[in-house]
Protein backbone atom coordinates (compact mmCIF):
# COMPACT_ATOMS: atom_id res chain seq x y z
CA UNK A 1 0.00 0.00 0.00
CA UNK A 2 1.08 3.65 -0.99
CA UNK A 3 2.21 6.04 1.57
CA UNK A 4 1.56 9.35 2.52
CA UNK A 5 3.99 12.07 1.88
CA UNK A 6 3.82 15.60 2.94
CA UNK A 7 4.85 18.08 -0.06
CA UNK A 8 5.88 21.74 0.90
CA UNK A 9 5.10 23.55 -1.93
CA UNK A 10 6.16 27.34 -2.29
CA UNK A 11 4.17 30.49 -1.56
CA UNK A 12 2.98 31.19 -5.26
CA UNK A 13 2.51 35.10 -4.48
CA UNK A 14 6.75 35.84 -5.46
CA UNK A 15 6.21 33.58 -8.36
CA UNK A 16 3.02 35.10 -9.56
CA UNK A 17 4.81 38.50 -8.92
CA UNK A 18 7.81 37.21 -11.22
CA UNK A 19 5.50 35.69 -14.30
CA UNK A 20 3.36 38.80 -14.31
CA UNK A 21 6.79 40.74 -14.79
CA UNK A 22 7.88 38.48 -17.97
CA UNK A 23 4.68 38.87 -19.13
CA UNK A 24 4.84 42.66 -19.11
CA UNK A 25 8.26 42.23 -20.67
CA UNK A 26 7.80 39.50 -23.20
CA UNK A 27 4.67 41.33 -24.55
CA UNK A 28 6.57 44.87 -24.61
CA UNK A 29 9.14 42.89 -26.25
CA UNK A 30 7.02 41.96 -29.08
CA UNK A 31 5.23 45.38 -29.73
CA UNK A 32 8.77 47.30 -29.83
CA UNK A 33 10.28 44.36 -32.12
CA UNK A 34 6.73 45.06 -34.55
CA UNK A 35 7.11 48.42 -34.55
CA UNK A 36 10.99 49.36 -34.71
CA UNK A 37 11.06 46.13 -37.52
CA UNK A 38 13.60 44.14 -36.11
CA UNK A 39 12.88 40.64 -35.88
CA UNK A 40 16.32 40.26 -33.66
CA UNK A 41 14.07 41.75 -30.69
CA UNK A 42 10.72 39.31 -32.01
CA UNK A 43 12.57 35.86 -31.39
CA UNK A 44 13.83 36.20 -27.59
CA UNK A 45 10.40 37.97 -26.69
CA UNK A 46 8.49 34.80 -27.89
CA UNK A 47 10.48 32.19 -26.17
CA UNK A 48 10.04 34.20 -22.96
CA UNK A 49 6.13 34.78 -23.74
CA UNK A 50 5.97 30.94 -24.43
CA UNK A 51 8.49 29.77 -21.13
CA UNK A 52 5.77 32.16 -18.72
CA UNK A 53 2.96 30.04 -20.09
CA UNK A 54 4.52 26.70 -19.00
CA UNK A 55 5.34 28.47 -15.90
CA UNK A 56 2.19 29.52 -14.98
CA UNK A 57 0.86 25.45 -14.88
CA UNK A 58 2.86 25.82 -11.58
CA UNK A 59 0.50 27.75 -9.87
CA UNK A 60 -2.44 26.15 -7.82
CA UNK A 61 -4.35 26.90 -4.56
CA UNK A 62 -5.15 24.98 -1.68
CA UNK A 63 -8.63 24.86 0.12
CA UNK A 64 -9.25 24.27 3.47
CA UNK A 65 -9.81 20.90 4.10
CA UNK A 66 -8.20 19.26 1.04
CA UNK A 67 -5.26 17.90 -0.27
CA UNK A 68 -3.90 17.95 -3.71
CA UNK A 69 -2.04 14.57 -4.55
CA UNK A 70 1.14 15.69 -6.96
CA UNK A 71 2.54 13.23 -9.47
CA UNK A 72 5.51 13.48 -11.51
CA UNK A 73 5.13 11.56 -14.99
CA UNK A 74 3.08 8.90 -12.84
CA UNK A 75 5.50 8.53 -10.01
CA UNK A 76 3.49 9.71 -6.40
CA UNK A 77 5.55 12.88 -5.17
CA UNK A 78 3.73 13.89 -2.30
CA UNK A 79 0.59 15.72 -1.17
CA UNK A 80 -0.02 18.92 -0.23
CA UNK A 81 -2.11 20.10 2.67
CA UNK A 82 -0.90 23.77 3.15
CA UNK A 83 -3.87 25.70 2.40
CA UNK A 84 -3.63 28.88 -0.23
CA UNK A 85 -2.21 29.85 -3.18
CA UNK A 86 1.12 27.31 -4.07
CA UNK A 87 3.66 27.05 -6.90
CA UNK A 88 5.39 23.76 -7.58
CA UNK A 89 6.87 22.43 -10.46
CA UNK A 90 5.12 22.94 -13.55
CA UNK A 91 5.39 19.13 -14.69
CA UNK A 92 3.51 18.30 -11.81
CA UNK A 93 0.07 16.42 -12.11
CA UNK A 94 -1.97 17.99 -9.55
CA UNK A 95 -5.23 15.90 -8.71
CA UNK A 96 -7.43 17.42 -5.34
CA UNK A 97 -8.97 15.27 -2.90
CA UNK A 98 -11.80 16.45 -0.32
CA UNK A 99 -10.93 15.42 3.36
CA UNK A 100 -13.83 17.12 4.86
CA UNK A 101 -16.63 14.09 6.97
CA UNK A 102 -18.76 13.22 5.08
CA UNK A 103 -22.00 10.98 6.17
CA UNK A 104 -23.38 7.71 4.13
CA UNK A 105 -26.75 7.36 5.53
CA UNK A 106 -27.46 3.11 4.18
CA UNK A 107 -29.98 2.15 2.82
CA UNK A 108 -32.21 -0.33 4.79
CA UNK A 109 -31.24 -4.21 4.41
CA UNK A 110 -32.79 -7.34 4.50
CA UNK A 111 -30.47 -9.94 6.12
CA UNK A 112 -31.08 -12.66 8.87
CA UNK A 113 -30.09 -12.80 12.53
CA UNK A 114 -28.41 -15.18 14.77
CA UNK A 115 -31.74 -17.01 14.94
CA UNK A 116 -32.49 -16.81 11.63
CA UNK A 117 -35.17 -14.06 11.79
CA UNK A 118 -35.06 -11.88 9.26
CA UNK A 119 -34.98 -8.45 10.01
CA UNK A 120 -34.61 -4.86 8.32
CA UNK A 121 -31.47 -2.96 9.47
CA UNK A 122 -29.47 0.33 8.13
CA UNK A 123 -26.70 2.50 9.33
CA UNK A 124 -25.20 5.50 9.37
CA UNK A 125 -21.69 5.48 8.86
CA UNK A 126 -19.59 9.77 9.42
CA UNK A 127 -16.41 9.09 7.55
CA UNK A 128 -13.18 11.41 6.14
CA UNK A 129 -10.14 10.65 3.96
CA UNK A 130 -6.90 10.78 6.40
CA UNK A 131 -4.42 8.99 4.13
CA UNK A 132 -5.26 10.52 0.68
CA UNK A 133 -2.63 8.33 -1.24
CA UNK A 134 -3.95 4.98 -0.55
CA UNK A 135 -7.58 6.52 -1.14
CA UNK A 136 -6.11 7.87 -4.53
CA UNK A 137 -3.80 4.61 -5.35
CA UNK A 138 -5.10 1.79 -3.70
CA UNK A 139 -8.21 1.42 -4.44
CA UNK A 140 -11.16 2.45 -7.51
CA UNK A 141 -12.94 5.26 -6.67
CA UNK A 142 -13.15 5.26 -2.57
CA UNK A 143 -16.78 6.67 -2.69
CA UNK A 144 -18.12 3.59 -4.36
CA UNK A 145 -15.55 1.17 -1.92
CA UNK A 146 -16.93 3.01 1.11
CA UNK A 147 -20.58 2.35 0.42
CA UNK A 148 -19.89 -1.10 -0.53
CA UNK A 149 -18.06 -2.34 2.61
CA UNK A 150 -20.35 -0.34 5.16
CA UNK A 151 -23.13 -2.57 3.19
CA UNK A 152 -20.97 -5.65 3.94
CA UNK A 153 -20.35 -5.26 7.15
CA UNK A 154 -23.69 -4.45 8.19
CA UNK A 155 -24.69 -7.79 7.04
CA UNK A 156 -21.66 -9.08 8.42
CA UNK A 157 -22.66 -7.44 12.06
CA UNK A 158 -26.38 -9.22 12.10
CA UNK A 159 -25.07 -12.73 12.18
CA UNK A 160 -23.55 -12.79 15.74
CA UNK A 161 -26.31 -11.24 17.41
CA UNK A 162 -29.76 -11.71 17.69
CA UNK A 163 -32.46 -9.07 17.14
CA UNK A 164 -34.20 -9.78 21.03
CA UNK A 165 -33.62 -12.05 23.36
CA UNK A 166 -33.30 -12.38 27.63
CA UNK A 167 -32.11 -9.28 29.51
CA UNK A 168 -28.97 -10.68 30.00
CA UNK A 169 -28.18 -11.83 26.33
CA UNK A 170 -26.10 -8.94 24.10
CA UNK A 171 -28.53 -8.23 21.11
CA UNK A 172 -29.33 -5.58 18.36
CA UNK A 173 -32.18 -4.21 20.50
CA UNK A 174 -31.02 -3.78 23.60
CA UNK A 175 -27.17 -3.54 23.69
CA UNK A 176 -27.09 -0.28 21.13
CA UNK A 177 -23.70 0.45 22.69
CA UNK A 178 -22.06 -2.77 22.14
CA UNK A 179 -23.51 -3.21 18.64
CA UNK A 180 -22.35 0.08 17.27
CA UNK A 181 -19.01 -0.46 19.06
CA UNK A 182 -18.47 -3.46 17.12
CA UNK A 183 -20.13 -2.12 13.78
CA UNK A 184 -17.33 1.19 13.95
CA UNK A 185 -14.12 -1.16 14.70
CA UNK A 186 -15.13 -3.76 11.32
CA UNK A 187 -15.59 -0.81 9.07
CA UNK A 188 -12.29 0.44 10.32
CA UNK A 189 -10.65 -2.71 9.52
CA UNK A 190 -12.30 -2.89 5.46
CA UNK A 191 -11.57 0.57 5.28
CA UNK A 192 -8.08 1.29 6.15
CA UNK A 193 -7.32 -0.02 2.53
CA UNK A 194 -8.78 2.70 1.32
CA UNK A 195 -7.23 5.13 3.77
CA UNK A 196 -10.72 6.20 4.78
CA UNK A 197 -11.09 6.87 8.85
CA UNK A 198 -14.52 6.29 10.43
CA UNK A 199 -15.32 9.19 13.05
CA UNK A 200 -18.71 7.45 13.73
CA UNK A 201 -21.13 4.49 12.71
CA UNK A 202 -24.53 3.56 14.32
CA UNK A 203 -27.56 1.86 13.39
CA UNK A 204 -30.00 3.65 12.11
CA UNK A 205 -33.14 1.57 11.36
CA UNK A 206 -33.83 -1.84 12.95
CA UNK A 207 -36.94 -3.49 12.96
CA UNK A 208 -38.73 -7.15 11.87
CA UNK A 209 -38.56 -7.92 8.22
CA UNK A 210 -42.41 -7.13 7.18
CA UNK A 211 -43.42 -10.86 7.17
CA UNK A 212 -42.69 -11.25 10.53
CA UNK A 213 -43.06 -8.36 12.58
CA UNK A 214 -47.21 -9.29 13.24
CA UNK A 215 -46.01 -12.17 14.40
CA UNK A 216 -42.65 -10.83 16.94
CA UNK A 217 -44.72 -8.51 18.06
CA UNK A 218 -47.51 -10.36 19.82
CA UNK A 219 -44.52 -12.78 20.85
CA UNK A 220 -42.95 -9.37 22.50
CA UNK A 221 -45.99 -8.49 24.26
CA UNK A 222 -46.56 -11.76 26.00
CA UNK A 223 -42.58 -10.72 27.17
CA UNK A 224 -43.61 -7.49 29.06
CA UNK A 225 -46.47 -8.97 30.65
CA UNK A 226 -46.26 -8.16 34.80
CA UNK A 227 -44.69 -11.75 36.93
CA UNK A 228 -48.37 -11.74 38.47
CA UNK A 229 -49.79 -11.72 35.16
CA UNK A 230 -47.99 -14.41 33.97
CA UNK A 231 -48.89 -16.57 36.73
CA UNK A 232 -52.49 -15.93 36.43
CA UNK A 233 -53.23 -15.70 32.80
CA UNK A 234 -50.12 -15.91 30.47
CA UNK A 235 -51.00 -19.02 27.76
CA UNK A 236 -48.03 -20.64 26.91
CA UNK A 237 -47.24 -19.81 22.75
CA UNK A 238 -46.29 -24.03 22.19
CA UNK A 239 -47.96 -27.05 23.46
CA UNK A 240 -51.39 -28.69 22.63
CA UNK A 241 -52.74 -28.23 26.50
CA UNK A 242 -52.41 -24.04 26.54
CA UNK A 243 -55.37 -23.32 25.80
CA UNK A 244 -57.48 -25.75 27.38
CA UNK A 245 -55.68 -24.82 30.47
CA UNK A 246 -56.23 -21.76 30.10
CA UNK A 247 -60.02 -22.57 29.65
CA UNK A 248 -60.16 -24.62 32.38
CA UNK A 249 -58.53 -21.86 34.90
CA UNK A 250 -61.60 -19.39 33.65
CA UNK A 251 -64.02 -21.79 34.51
CA UNK A 252 -62.76 -22.53 38.18
CA UNK A 253 -62.69 -18.49 38.80
CA UNK A 254 -66.15 -18.39 37.92
CA UNK A 255 -67.27 -21.50 39.47
CA UNK A 256 -68.05 -19.94 42.64
CA UNK A 257 -69.69 -17.04 41.52
CA UNK A 258 -72.18 -19.66 39.23
CA UNK A 259 -73.32 -21.62 41.88
CA UNK A 260 -74.67 -18.13 44.23
CA UNK A 261 -76.40 -17.23 40.96
CA UNK A 262 -78.97 -20.54 39.96
CA UNK A 263 -80.57 -20.55 36.38
CA UNK A 264 -77.47 -18.68 34.94
CA UNK A 265 -75.50 -20.34 32.56
CA UNK A 266 -71.68 -21.13 32.28
CA UNK A 267 -69.23 -18.57 30.79
CA UNK A 268 -68.10 -19.62 27.34
CA UNK A 269 -63.75 -18.95 26.95
CA UNK A 270 -62.43 -19.15 23.69
CA UNK A 271 -59.15 -18.68 23.52
CA UNK A 272 -56.21 -18.45 20.41
CA UNK A 273 -52.86 -16.61 20.24
CA UNK A 274 -54.04 -14.80 17.18
CA UNK A 275 -56.13 -11.92 16.69
CA UNK A 276 -60.19 -12.29 16.11
CA UNK A 277 -60.69 -12.28 12.39
CA UNK A 278 -63.94 -10.67 11.43
CA UNK A 279 -66.53 -13.01 9.22
CA UNK A 280 -68.70 -11.42 6.38
CA UNK A 281 -71.67 -13.44 5.20
CA UNK A 282 -71.50 -13.84 1.37
CA UNK A 283 -74.65 -15.07 1.04
CA UNK A 284 -77.39 -17.21 2.26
Amino acid sequence: MHQERLLRAQSGWGWLVVNVLLYAAAIGGIIYAAVVHQAALLVPAMVVLIANVFVTAGFFVVNPNEGVVVLLFGEYKGTCKVNGFRFANPFFTKKKISLKARTLNGDRLKVNDKVGNPIEIAAVVVWQVSETARAMFDVDHYGDYVTTQSETALRHLARPFSYDGEDEDVTLRGATDEVNEELMRELQERLARAGVTVLEARLSHLAYAQEIAHAMLQRSRRRRWSPRARRSSRVPSHGRDGAPRAASQAHRRTAGRQESRPGRQPPVVLCSEHAAQPVIQAGH
